[in-house]
């Protein structure tokens, strides 16, 4: 069973009431300084590397609306939709360099700050930047899986096959999403052709879970287990609307363990969060780590 897909999040007056983030990380620092943090980063921190975000001032969900499972399973036309502009969105996400966020958090990771990292992006830049043992909540773009026999390949070899079944395909993508989804013309789609498994002909979908789609439950109970263990819980550019992110900050609140969280803008987690930080994600991490 999938869930109803959740793409906007209006802010109560419990979130409305509260004052304002600071923008001194001190505090933040005090707590991280005991060690046991658990990151559980969004696409916030991927923004300084050229990936918008889904909500920010500038995010894609203002005049984009990312491919729900039920779309990409219910037709053809849908995964051709899908898989063109995917096929354009992906080269700049390959492409993406690891900002200071990434670094900072990787850097916390190897100085014994931290002991997990969860990340709701699909990007790869957390373990770009040297962090290790990421937890990919939402998967990678970086891998494919076929629906049909389950088989998993590498993109770049789907992109090599993308390629040749497309020589003349043509298309300039007028906006990355965080999604690897790209804006293009239903006329240039049209014309793009999907190649299927090379394994049994089945259905090809990027190993990443579609808005709708549910989290595997061994991966969510991997999470638990890191949050029930956590001495603190530390948010990194997430408004937390979706589900499955939010869930753990719920947990952690419930259980008494300090939630923490770097963010422009509000959340839907602010009522549980101790301290709250309203600042840039590479400006707010190097602050950080330079004080512990």
């Amino acid at each position: 069973m999938r869930s109803r897909p959740t793409l906007s999040w209006a802010p109560g007056p419990e979130v409305l009431a509260l004052q304002p983030g600071t923008t001194d990380v001190g505090a933040l620092a005090d707590v991280v300084n005991g060690g046991g943090v658990v990151v559980l980063s969004g696409a916030g921190i991927s923004t300084e590397s050229g990936i918008p975000d889904y909500r920010g001032e500038t995010g894609s969900l203002r005049t984009h609306t990312p491919m729900t499972y039920g779309d990409f399973a219910a037709s053809e036309s849908g995964r051709q939709r899908y898989w063109a502009r995917s096929h354009l969105g992906w080269r700049t996400i390959a492409r993406a360099e690891p900002n200071d966020g990434h670094r900072a958090v990787a850097a916390l990771q190897a100085r014994g700050y931290l002991s997990g990292v969860i990340t709701q992006n699909v990007d790869g830049l957390h373990q770009a930047a040297g962090a290790r043992d990421v937890i990919e909540l939402h998967g990678n773009l970086d891998r494919v899986i076929c629906l049909n026999c389950g088989t998993t390949s590498a993109r770049e070899a789907l992109d090599r096959r993308l390629r040749a079944a497309n020589p003349d395909f043509e298309g300039e993508a007028t906006r990355i999403n965080p999604d690897g989804d790209v804006d293009l013309q239903d006329s240039i789609v049209r014309t793009f052709t999907v190649v299927p498994c090379t394994v049994c002909g089945g259905v090809l979908k990027p190993d990443v879970v579609f808005f709708g789609e549910n989290v595997p439950r061994s991966r969510v109970e991997r999470c638990y287990r890191l949050i029930d263990d956590a001495n603190a819980v530390l948010v990194l550019g997430s408004s937390l609307t979706v589900m499955s992110g939010f869930r753990f900050v719920r947990h952690a609140a419930k259980s008494g363990t300090p939630v923490l969280i770097i963010n422009q803008g509000l959340t839907r987690g602010d009522p549980y969060a101790v301290q709250r930080v309203n600042l840039p994600l590479g400006q707010a991490l190097t602050e950080l780590t330079q004080r512990l």
